[in-house]
C-alpha cells in the first residue's frame, strides 16, 4: 500500500494551483473562483476560531446543493473539524435526531431547511448558520454572536492589504485513520446509521477517480452536480475529486427533474456524467423512446443493410441529449433497468455501471465503458478487494464482501452494528447478494434483506422480478412483496401515458393483469405473481431514489 498523502493538503494545493479559475457555480446564478472559495473558507475559519470551535468538533450541514454548501464543507474539513452532511430530504425530526446523535456543535442550514428545523429540539447546538450568506439563524453563545458581527473587521485585521495564495494554510497533520466525515445512511431499511468515514477513504476514492479519469478530465473542464452532496456518491465524484482536479462544478440547486437536467446538459456540456439510474431512465423513456418506438423506426432497425447506421444515428441523438461532450455516463446508487441497459448497449452508448456503499465512501466496483460487461457493475476498484461469500461464486449468489482503505471506521456510537458489518479480518459485509465471473465482474442479484424465501426454500430476488415488470406497458415503477406464500406486485402506473391514451381506471387494471399473465409466462413457478395491485401514488424513496420497500411489506 502506497503512502497516503494528506487530503487537506490536496485541497490546499488545488486552491493555490487553480487560483484564478472558475470553481463553483449555482446554475443560472453566481460563480465562485478558486480564490473566492479560499477567501470564504478563511472567513469561516476566523468565525470558528473566535467562537470557540476546536479541532475534532462536529459541524453539521443540511441544505440543497450549492456553492456555499460546498465552501462550508471544505472549511469544516480544512479546519480539522468533522463534517456531518445531512440529506435535506430528511424530515425535521430526522434532522434533529442526526444533529443530536452526532454531537454537532454548529449546524449550517439551507433556505428551505432553515424554515423547517426547530432549534429547541437540538439543545446541544451552539449556533445555526444560514448557508446562503453565513448569517446567524440562532446563536447560543456571546462568542459566536460577537464573531459573526465583527467578522469582516477581524478578516481585515488579519489581512490588512490583500488575501493571497501564500496565506492559504490548512490543517493537514491528519492521520489516514482520522475521522473526517460522519455520513448518515439514507436508510432503505428504515434505520439510519452514522457511517464514520476516515481521511484515507476520501483520499482512496479520489485516487481511484484519478486513475480512471485523470487523463480525461482536465482543469477548467465542467461537470454538473446532480446528486445530493450529502450523499457519498455525489460528494466523492461530483464535487471532491473535481475540486482537487481544478474543474468547474455546476450545482442545479433545484430538484433535478428530467427537463431541468436535460437543459443543463445542453448548456454546460459536462465532461463526465455521474447519475443514479432513475434520472437516466426517465430521460430515455420521456425524450428518446417516443421518437424511435414507431413502426417506421422498428422496420429500419430490422433491416441489416441500414440497422447499424440507424443505431449510430440514435446513439448520436441520445449522446446530444446528455450534452454531447462527455467521456462516459457513470451510473450507480441503485439497480439499473435491464430494458434501458440493453438499449444503451445495443446503440453503443458510452455508459458504465458502478457499485458502491456509503460505508466505502463509496466506490467498490467499476469498469471503464470500453471494458464494461453489460449486466454487471464492474470489477474491484483501485485499492479494493472484492469476493463473494459463496462456494460457487460464478453460479450461486452469495454476500458481496470487500476490503481496503475505502472501508469505514465503523458506525458512530454503534459498536454492535460495526461488529456485525466488519469481520475480524477486516472484510466489510455489504448486505448485497451477487455473483462474480472468471474475469472478476460482479453481478448484483439484490439485497440480502430483500431476498424472499419461496414455499420450497427457493431464493427469490424481488429486484429481478421488478426489473422485468418495470419494462411492461404502462408500468412506471413496482415493488414485489410477499404475503404468506404468495408474491404480490404493487404497481404505480404511468398515469401521464394512460391519460394521453384516454384510458380509464378499469382499463389500467386490465392492462396490469395482462402484464401479470405475460410476466408469469417468462418466470419460474416460484417467482410467479399471484396478484397485482395498482398503487395510486409514487412509492416513497430515499434521496438516492431507491424505493423504501420496508414501508410496503406487510
Amino acid at each position: 500500500m502506497e503512502t497516503i498523502p494528506s487530503f487537506n493538503a490536496l485541497i490546499e494545493k488545488s486552491i493555490i494551483d487553480h487560483w484564478d479559475l472558475d470553481a463553483l457555480t449555482d446554475y443560472k446564478g453566481a460563480t465562485l473562483q478558486y480564490h473566492d472559495v479560499a477567501r470564504k473558507i478563511e472567513k469561516l475559519h476566523i468565525l470558528f476560531k473566535a467562537s470557540g470551535v476546536v479541532k475534532g468538533d462536529k459541524i453539521a450541514l443540511c441544505g440543497r446543493n450549492s456553492a456555499c454548501w460546498a465552501v462550508a464543507f471544505l472549511a469544516t474539513l480544512t479546519y480539522g473539524c468533522i463534517a456531518v452532511p445531512i440529506l435535506h430530504e430528511f424530515t425535521p425530526d430526522q434532522i434533529h435526531n442526526i444533529v443530536n446523535h452526532s454531537d454537532a456543535k454548529l449546524l449550517f442550514v439551507g433556505d428551505v431547511v432553515a424554515t423547517q428545523v426547530d432549534a429547541t429540539k437540538m439543545p446541544g447546538l451552539e449556533g445555526i448558520i444560514y448557508i446562503p450568506d453565513y448569517s446567524l439563524v440562532i446563536s447560543r453563545t456571546d462568542k459566536l454572536t460577537y464573531a459573526r458581527e465583527h467578522l469582516n473587521e477581524m478578516f481585515g485585521h488579519e489581512y490588512p492589504k490583500f488575501f493571497r495564495k501564500q496565506h492559504v494554510h490548512y490543517y493537514h497533520d491528519e492521520d489516514p485513520d482520522e475521522l473526517a466525515v460522519i455520513n448518515y445512511t439514507s436508510g432503505t431499511t428504515g434505520f439510519s446509521k452514522g457511517v464514520m468515514i476516515p481521511y484515507r477513504a476520501l483520499w482512496s476514492n479520489a485516487d481511484f477517480a484519478e486513475s480512471v479519469l485523470g487523463k480525461i478530465l482536465k482543469a477548467e473542464d465542467s461537470v454538473i452536480s446532480i446528486l445530493p452532496m450529502a450523499h457519498m456518491y455525489g460528494m466523492a465524484f461530483e464535487f471532491l475529486y473535481e475540486f482537487l482536479k481544478g474543474c468547474h462544478v455546476y450545482y442545479l440547486t433545484r430538484i433535478p427533474s428530467p427537463a431541468i437536467v436535460a437543459e443543463a446538459f445542453g448548456r454546460v456540456k459536462p465532461k463526465v456524467i455521474i447519475s443514479v439510474p432513475l434520472i437516466i431512465e426517465k430521460i430515455i423513456r420521456k425524450k428518446v423512446f417516443p421518437k424511435i418506438q414507431n413502426n417506421y423506426m422498428r422496420m429500419l432497425l430490422h433491416m441489416p443493410v441500414v440497422a447499424k447506421k440507424v443505431r449510430d444515428k440514435i446513439c448520436e441523438q441520445v449522446t446530444n441529449a446528455f450534452g454531447g461532450e462527455f467521456y462516459e455516463v457513470i451510473i450507480g446508487g441503485a439497480a439499473f433497468n435491464q430494458e434501458i441497459e440493453r438499449f444503451l448497449h445495443k446503440i453503443n452508448f458510452r455508459y458504465t455501471v458502478g457499485y458502491g456503499a456509503t460505508e466505502c465512501a463509496p466506490i467498490i466496483c467499476y469498469a471503464d465503458w470500453k471494458t464494461f460487461r453489460p449486466g454487471s457493475c464492474g470489477r474491484a476498484a483501485l485499492h479494493m478487494k472484492v469476493r463473494i461469500d459463496s462456494p460457487d461464486a460464478e453460479n450461486t449468489p452469495g454476500e458481496i464482501l470487500c476490503k481496503g482503505p475505502n472501508v469505514m471506521l465503523g458506525y458512530y456510537k454503534n459498536e454492535a452494528a460495526t461488529k456485525a458489518s466488519i469481520d475480524s479480518d477486516g472484510w466489510f459485509h455489504t448486505g448485497d447478494l451477487g455473483t462474480m465471473d472468471a474475469d472478476g465482474n460482479v453481478f448484483i442479484k439484490g439485497r440480502s434483506k430483500n431476498m424472499l424465501l419461496g414455499a420450497n426454500g427457493q431464493n427469490i430476488y424481488p429486484e429481478e422480478i421488478e426489473d422485468k415488470l418495470n419494462s411492461m406497458p404502462l408500468v412506471s415503477e413496482s415493488v414485489v412483496i410477499q404475503e404468506g406464500e404468495k408474491l404480490v406486485g404493487l404497481i404505480h402506473p404511468d398515469y401521464d401515458e394512460a391519460n394521453n391514451l384516454g384510458l380509464s381506471k378499469d382499463d389500467i387494471q386490465k392492462i396490469m393483469e395482462q402484464n401479470r399473465v405475460d410476466l408469469n409466462a417468462a418466470m419460474p413457478a416460484y417467482s410467479k405473481l399471484a396478484a397485482v395491485r395498482v398503487h395510486e401514488e409514487e412509492f416513497e424513496k430515499t434521496p438516492k431514489k431507491s424505493i423504501k420497500r420496508f414501508l410496503y411489506q406487510k
